[in-house]
């Protein structure tokens, strides 16, 4: 072998054991409708492009989110539940919570609308459908949309859950949905989780929105990291880089301008 032919071979297997540089992973947790609604899949890269980050997601309910973090198997959160949220910080399990959008629940009933609450406020509404023992579907699942739904009957001094016609699906919000529909059924929702829901049913939709519009069905989205104090292996780093992104004015503008069936689903409001 000659001089060049070495210096051939010798480059071709110096390249032979070059291992393409991988982006470095961080893991959330996260409500079901940011990723039901689409926002993620969105998001997902413009964030990459921008911070190098493959993050990397499961979507459950809010409370499952807050468990899976407490077992230190998730960097971040993004979740939707401010006073499950607050007290999970409080107790040493999260840090650095920051607001990011909001977007509001909605109350779903049969267009026959059987407890005939349309149209009023969100206390009248849960009367109504109480005293009519019309079927209500909850999550059942310790998610943000159940703990808000929870909030709401408690308010109303209200305790459907030991009623026959209150039925506890333990499922995501899609599946609680669809759940509402199969018995003609109410049922709390975020509104974005709403719309991919009727743009799939179109014409065939036995649902409407009941109820809307009122101060009580406020839904704020928060991030934070799981405290490193309590999970060694959380990316400390790379968690303040998400959490950054997440505040920061492009990503707040990106926020605003997702849209599904021509409807802005999420609106920013990151240190407001």
């Amino acid at each position: 072998m000659n001089k060049f032919s070495k210096t051939v071979f010798g480059a071709l297997l110096s390249l032979a054991f070059v291992v393409p540089a991988q982006a470095e992973t961080l893991m959330m947790a996260t409500t079901t409708s940011t990723d039901n609604s689409g926002l993620l899949d969105f998001l997902a890269p413009s964030f990459k492009a921008e911070t190098g980050i493959d993050l990397k997601w499961v979507a459950v309910g809010t409370g499952k989110a807050l468990e899976i973090a407490k077992n230190c198997d998730a960097d971040v959160l993004l979740v939707h539940a401010p006073a499950v949220e607050k007290k999970f910080v409080e107790e040493g399990f999260g840090v650095d919570r920051r607001q990011i959008m909001y977007n509001d629940f909605v109350i779903l009933g049969p267009k026959a609308d059987p407890a005939k609450v349309a149209g009023k406020t969100t206390a009248e509404a849960l009367k109504g459908i109480y005293d009519a023992n019309a079927v209500f579907v909850s999550r059942g699942d310790k998610s943000g949309t159940h703990n808000a739904e929870k909030k709401l009957w408690k308010a109303n001094n209200l305790t459907p859950d030991q009623e026959k016609f209150y039925i506890s699906a333990g499922q995501g919000m899609m599946a609680t949905i669809n759940i509402a529909a199969e018995k003609g059924g109410y049922t709390l929702t975020d509104r974005a989780t709403w719309i991919k829901f009727a743009a799939k049913q179109g014409d065939a939709n036995p649902l409407a929105i009941v109820v809307e519009g009122d101060k009580a069905l406020f839904n704020q989205y928060s991030v934070m990291t799981t405290n490193p104090a309590r999970c060694a292996n959380v990316k400390v780093e790379l968690a303040k880089q998400f959490e950054d992104w997440w505040v920061d004015p492009k990503t707040q503008k990106r926020i605003g301008e997702y849209t599904l069936e021509g409807k802005q689903l999420f609106f920013p409001n990151a240190g407001k």
